[in-house]
């Protein structure tokens, strides 16, 4: 396996208490693979991700247990100096906003070059050269006369290519892309999707997509985790997660798409907020905002429960066994 991670547990201490970020994730992802990890904003996504590539800000976060295993190396085991060196090259990160990521003081054409010129040891003419390269690869028109310009002379679309092509640069074994597609239009979200889709395919890399949005994985997505309250709650190929939902809370997620057959309804949503993660509800937490929860669900934390039966529990022909849900009645969830 590519990407490992065991256990993993995040927390941030503050003034007002301990925010349990991260309770216990695992997950993986092979080479040539993409796991979607979905969830409202604080269900612990991106904290992940940040630990994953050693990028936490450390205090006030703190990793507390686990394991991420890269290439077989554990990375929380590892000195700094060694972690920066697999940074960009082993593995390298989309971030959202493209615009606060990028220096407004460099132009995109430097940007790009550094990385060229600290790992792998280039003239700057020669980084120059590359970065022109990437911005063809990534369908930056003009590049050649654009590598002298910065961020703000970009659009939101052409910046986040600008992101991608970077996270490129090195060719490195595992991307994570943190909501690539947020600020952006819907026709503009599908072009740097399938930009991302493809690159992949071309250099057999493992993805990880975070994002809230169920929309933007259901063509590139090969597994789903989705994540509530720093846990996952649900895992599936992505596929059995479309048409038999394991979990409430994914079923939620599900039923809040806008759907075109159904004009003029009113749109679902999901009753409450997320917990506060400084006291998390006892038991499962999504219980306060689950239709299905009974009183076991109010004091007992579910495991994540392996899913089998699929197909005879949700008439879903061929559905995969390889999922998991941390609900107490995922049988009667599976049968809706």
């Amino acid at each position: 396996m590519l990407l490992e991670v065991r256990d993993l547990h995040v927390e941030f201490r503050t003034r007002d208490g301990i925010a349990k970020a991260v309770n216990g994730v695992s997950y993986g992802v092979d080479e040539g693979e993409t796991l979607a990890v979905l969830g409202e904003s604080g269900s612990g996504k991106s904290v992940t991700a940040q630990a994953v590539m050693g990028i936490l800000d450390m205090p006030p976060g703190r990793i507390t247990g686990g394991e991420i295993l890269f290439q077989g190396r554990d990375l929380l085991a590892m000195k700094e100096e060694e972690r920066r060196r697999i940074r960009g090259a082993g593995m390298a990160m989309i971030f959202q906003d493209a615009l606060s990521a990028l220096n407004p003081v460099m132009s995109v054409g430097d940007q790009l070059g550094e990385m060229f010129v600290v790992h792998r040891g280039m003239s700057r003419k020669d980084a120059r050269v590359r970065a022109v390269e990437l911005m063809d690869r990534v369908r930056i028109p003009g590049a050649g006369q654009r590598v002298r310009d910065y961020p703000h002379q970009f659009s939101g679309g052409m910046r986040q290519r600008i992101m991608i092509a970077m996270a490129l640069s090195l060719e490195p074994d595992l991307i994570i892309a943190d909501e690539p597609t947020t600020a952006l239009d819907v026709t503009v979200q599908a072009q740097v999707m399938d930009l991302l889709a493809e690159l992949q395919r071309e250099f057999h890399m493992g993805l990880i997509l975070i994002t809230h949005d169920l929309g933007v994985v259901a063509d590139v997505a090969d597994r789903i985790a989705v994540m509530y309250a720093g846990r996952i709650v649900e895992s599936a190929p992505v596929h059995d997660i479309y048409k038999a939902p394991a979990h409430p809370y994914t079923r939620g997620l599900l039923d809040s798409i806008p759907r075109l057959d159904q004009k003029g309804h009113e749109l679902y949503a999901i009753k409450g907020l997320p917990p506060n993660l400084m006291d998390i509800p006892p038991g499962c937490a999504f219980h306060p905002r689950c239709p299905m929860a009974q009183d076991v669900c109010r004091t007992e934390v579910p495991p994540l429960y392996e899913v089998s039966g699929v197909s005879e529990a949700s008439g879903v022909s061929g559905a995969s066994q390889e999922r998991g849900s941390a609900c107490h009645f995922w049988r009667e969830c599976l049968r809706g």
